[in-house]
């Protein structure tokens, strides 16, 4: 009776659990919002203004969520690279490769308001509650500027070397800075100002994009063909999920337990679930080539990427004009 009793509640738990699995997929494309043609980088939702933001090279475009209508020429400046979300949405701080500086924009109307010298090469930026501090990822200096965003002064740098991509925050003080170029993540100890170690990412090559999962204790890390999971505890790479080809970032989803990691490359979404700190790929949502860089509202689950179509000349890569579009991924 005991073997029968087991074998029914093992058959109830797949049940359960398929069941799980089967509500969380069925994401598609919703909308394909047409936009300016030009180039595109990081993109953040802004819940407080009912915005997504993306920054275009030249300027930050924005996506107003009430009305689906784009804003174009925000903020203006040169080599922007990510528009973040700062003092409760009221502001964007902008980095911009142009001259070295993080700039604050009013986040409706994208008037600056100011200006800080970071490092060489800003290029992704993230806030960490616990400080309050924004930190801008020097690409080429190698280094992380600690910028408060309520005096709109630096308030510090931390040395790590090699080039920088995304970080995220586990909300306790320290941070996780991918070093694309070394296929490492440097864990940071933001209020202490200092570099802790560097965690070797076995199986990943070009980190790029970094979320953090606080439930599981698990960073996520996007890479060229991979999604890579950490322990940070441990200081190792846990697991790995083959996930496409072309990651410039990736996104976690902690009101539905699920990651999301583009394939720029072979125009796909993977959509992974996370149970008991492992990751499952529940669903491969056909996107768009280019469709690289994205953000998750976490009010509706919805997911946005820029995408355009693509002309290769002499070994170069182009935008095919008129092709520019914001996807909308969703349920």
């Amino acid at each position: 009776m005991r073997g029968v009793v087991i074998g029914v509640a093992a058959v109830l738990f797949a049940a359960v659990a398929q069941g799980a699995a089967g509500q969380a997929a069925g994401y598609r494309v919703l909308d394909r919002i047409a936009g300016p043609d030009g180039g595109w980088d990081y993109v953040r939702v802004d819940p407080a203004v009912d915005r997504v933001f993306v920054t275009r090279g030249s300027s930050v475009m924005a996506l107003d969520l009430k009305t689906n209508k784009l804003i174009e020429g925000l903020a203006p400046g040169a080599r922007e690279h990510v528009a973040l979300p700062v003092e409760g949405g009221r502001e964007i701080l902008v980095t911009n490769g142009g001259d070295n500086t993080a700039v604050f924009a009013d986040a409706r109307s994208g008037q600056a308001l100011g200006a800080v010298p970071v490092g060489k090469g800003p290029d992704a930026a993230t806030f960490d509650a616990r400080s309050g501090l924004v930190l801008v990822m020097d690409h080429a200096g190698g280094e992380v500027t600690l910028v408060d965003p309520k005096t709109r002064k630096a308030a510090g740098s931390i040395t790590i070397g090699g080039t920088l991509e995304e970080a995220s925050v586990d909300g306790k003080g320290l941070g996780f800075v991918n070093i694309e170029s070394s296929a490492e993540v440097a864990v940071i100890d933001i209020a202490g100002r200092k570099l802790v170690r560097k965690i070797p990412l076995t199986g990943c090559q070009g980190p790029t994009g970094s979320a953090y999962d606080a439930q599981d204790k698990l960073l996520i890390v996007a890479c060229q063909g991979v999604t890579a999971f950490v322990d940070p505890g441990k200081g190792e790479v846990v697991q790995t999920l083959p996930t496409g080809q072309g990651a410039d970032g990736v996104v976690y989803d902690p009101a539905r337990h699920l990651a999301f990691t583009p394939a720029g490359r072979d125009g796909t979404l993977s959509v992974i679930a996370i149970e008991k700190g492992k990751g499952r790929i529940i669903q491969t949502v056909p996107t768009q080539k280019g469709a690289r860089t994205l953000a998750v509202d976490e009010r509706t689950g919805r997911i946005y990427l820029p995408s355009a179509e693509y002309t290769v000349a002499n070994g170069r890569f182009a935008t095919v004009p008129g092709t520019f579009h914001m996807l909308v991924v969703g349920r």
